[in-house]
């Protein structure tokens, strides 16, 4: 049997092993302010060495940005409705935590204590959008048939009162209702602001801004 432990080409297969080891660490040496974002080579029977880049030399493509996109949800916000807006803005009044909330271009930006129609008025559920605007006006319900002296009647003084509906619907400071707002409805269909709130209404949104009346015991509102 021959004895090959020491043959020729193995002699000169581990000299060419050896003369790669020293080269890679002579490499390592020469550069060591680069080492910290040199990749590991792997030489088969040795320990992995990192390898420092070379200036001029090819460097391996970076990989491809991601190309997922989330966008966060704000806790205890609802969804924004899916709805086209001619101002960028979205609103959406919910029965069920008697609160309206404003997004702008897809993010959301507040939310409001309200109150909306009792059961006797109820608000009715849809799309409204926003239309004239008053500084200040008498809501008078004679205007829709019921006479200002009759048990349902009234002639009401309000101040920065946003119309959203043709039918007598607005958004509307009413600080006689503030400590309902957020808790219960009352209104005769109106939805109730703070006058914090309903200047903010009256000063920042504009004609045509979609307003989502969602939850009420109301019917389908149809109009616009």
């Amino acid at each position: 049997m021959l004895n090959t432990t020491n043959s020729p080409r193995r002699r000169r297969g581990m000299s060419r092993l050896v003369a790669i080891v020293l080269g890679v660490i002579a490499v390592a040496l020469a550069l060591p302010g680069m080492a910290q974002a040199a990749p590991v080579t792997i030489i088969p029977g040795l320990p992995p060495v990192q390898i420092p880049s070379i200036p001029g030399l090819p460097t391996p493509p970076a990989a491809p940005p991601s190309t997922t996109t989330t966008t966060p949800e704000t806790p205890g916000v609802p969804a924004e409705p899916n709805v086209s807006t001619p101002t960028g803005w979205v609103a959406l009044a919910q029965d069920s935590t008697h609160t309206i909330y404003w997004w702008k271009d897809g993010t959301f930006v507040k939310s409001m204590p309200i109150s909306m129609g009792s059961e006797a008025h109820p608000t009715p559920n849809g799309v409204y959008h926003t239309k004239e605007k008053y500084r200040d006006m008498y809501m008078d319900s004679s205007t829709y048939g019921v006479p200002v002296d009759s048990p349902g009647g009234y002639r009401t003084y309000v101040e920065y009162a946003t119309r959203m509906s043709w039918d007598g619907i607005f958004i509307h400071a009413a600080p006689w209702s503030l400590e309902q707002q957020g808790h219960s409805n009352v209104s005769h269909g109106c939805i109730n602001v703070s006058t914090e709130n309903g200047k903010w209404v009256y000063d920042t949104i504009g004609r045509g801004t979609p307003i989502v009346v969602r939850g009420t015991v109301g019917g389908q509102y149809t109009g616009d």
